[in-house]
């Protein structure tokens, strides 16, 4: 089990309200646990951040920066590409 450690921080109410309303439906034990569940949250998320600009600084130093035309020309592709689960593909006007 994972060590506790007891501290004290300053949460906008709003913020708060939602811990307690969770809480209060029973979605967690504790507004503790409520919290420890959005710090891991975001610890997992600052992880994903960072990994994926580790990703990108390595992609650029390998093949080049990737432009404002890079990203439009690959977006047109995807549309190109894409295929349509549901409904009609549109047609160009």
């Amino acid at each position: 089990m994972t060590r506790k450690v007891r501290v004290t921080v300053t949460a906008d109410a709003t913020s708060l309200d939602a811990g307690r309303r969770a809480v209060q439906e029973g979605e967690y034990a504790s507004l503790s646990e409520w919290v420890d569940a959005a710090m891991s949250r975001q610890a997992r998320s600052d992880a994903r951040i960072r990994a994926l600009g580790a990703a990108l600084a390595a992609y650029e130093a390998e093949c080049g920066i990737i432009t404002a035309a890079d990203m439009a020309a690959q977006a047109r592709a995807d549309s190109a590409a894409a295929v349509v689960v549901r409904g009609q593909r549109r047609r160009a006007a």
